[in-house]
């Protein structure tokens, strides 16, 4: 029997509607459930195919048993020894190498030094830092957000100088991204699972948290549905997360992406709506009960993303015409096609 597991946190709607549904296509030898932990000792098999990992983000502990879990044959969504190296300035350095277009970005060091350092810890950094070539090129207002993590935490408006050196104060040990304002025309959060089953979503990131999801919207052409696709697959599989989600805005027809390392992604029925819960719903287990039958006990069974692999060939990273979803779970779209 080939087990598939879900590791959670504080969701409700997501992991039980997993559960249930993979238990319900009556798959011979796999079956759900929520993962168990009571030890874990070095080296031990987690006795899964395949784990879900919904938490390890927060729970360090989480993240060691996932590790261990893959080494020792594991199937775990998303790559965990990836994850810890994976940040958000990493990305967007990669996106350009990749061609997908990003906000201009600098990376500003912490406001306050970590713990254990002294002003001898930094001699290589300059004191003060050209501020000024920085300021024009990314221009005001602009936005500061961390160079790693998620959830809109920590993410501010800045719109002038002054205001940027007030509220970078505030960032004490963060790491800070400083980027330019894309002022958009359409937003968008895409749903990618396995690097090839797209789901494009009309997004407003102004609106409340349980309002952003739009239902509605405007018409939007299929040329730009069709780069956002291309640009998600292609981001995603580069980076070679099984479960993320990318957004996107749209200024002057170009697709920028602004966000695309959350492999923890929002999946709640009440904050994305009952049709793309059904959706992700559905196709995490379809992908998940995919890879528990392509599991190969004692084997690695995890995901590395082609730029980890080109890496190992000594290949840079080039842009890559993406897998396209297949016919059995078809790219679906919310968004409108105009003319």
């Amino acid at each position: 029997m080939k087990k598939i597991g879900i590791l959670f946190g504080q969701e409700n709607t997501f992991p039980e509607a997993f559960v249930n549904e993979v238990n319900s296509r009556g798959e011979k030898n796999i079956v759900a459930e929520f993962v168990k932990i009571d030890k874990l000792q070095q080296s031990s098999d987690s006795g899964y195919a395949v784990i879900f990992d919904r938490i390890s983000q927060d729970v360090p502990f989480y993240k060691a048993y996932l590790k261990n879990a893959a080494l020792n044959g594991t199937t775990v969504i998303n790559n965990p020894f990836w994850w810890s190296a994976d940040e958000k300035f990493f990305n967007n350095c990669l996106a350009v190498k990749l061609g997908v277009p990003v906000p201009k970005t600098y990376l500003i060091p912490s406001s306050e030094r970590p713990d254990d350092t002294s002003e001898k810890s930094f001699r290589n950094l300059e004191a003060p830092l050209d501020w000024e070539t920085m300021f024009a090129e990314i221009g005001f207002p602009a936005y500061m957000k961390p160079h790693a993590g998620g959830g809109w935490k920590s993410v501010y408006k800045v719109n002038d100088p002054q205001d940027f050196f007030t509220k970078h104060a505030e960032t004490k040990q963060l790491v800070m991204l400083l980027q330019e304002e894309i002022v958009f025309q359409e937003y968008f959060r895409c749903y990618c699972i396995g690097g090839k089953y797209v789901r494009i979503m009309q997004y407003e990131p102004r609106n409340p948290h349980h309002l952003r999801y739009v239902i509605d919207g405007p018409p939007v052409s299929q040329a730009l549905l069709d780069k956002v696709e291309e640009y998600t697959l292609t981001l995603c599989q580069a980076l070679g997360y099984d479960f993320n989600t990318v957004e996107f805005a749209v200024r002057d027809g170009i697709p920028y992406a602004i966000d695309f390392c959350n492999p923890a992604p929002d999946a709640d029925k009440n904050s994305v709506g009952q049709e793309n819960f059904d959706w992700v719903v559905k196709t995490a287990a379809d992908f998940a009960i995919e890879k528990a039958k392509e599991h190969k006990a004692g084997a690695s069974n995890i995901t590395w993303g082609t730029y980890l692999k080109d890496a190992t060939l000594g290949i840079a990273p080039t842009v890559k015409v993406p897998a396209k979803a297949t016919a059995k779970a078809p790219v679906k779209t919310v968004a409108k096609k105009g003319k």
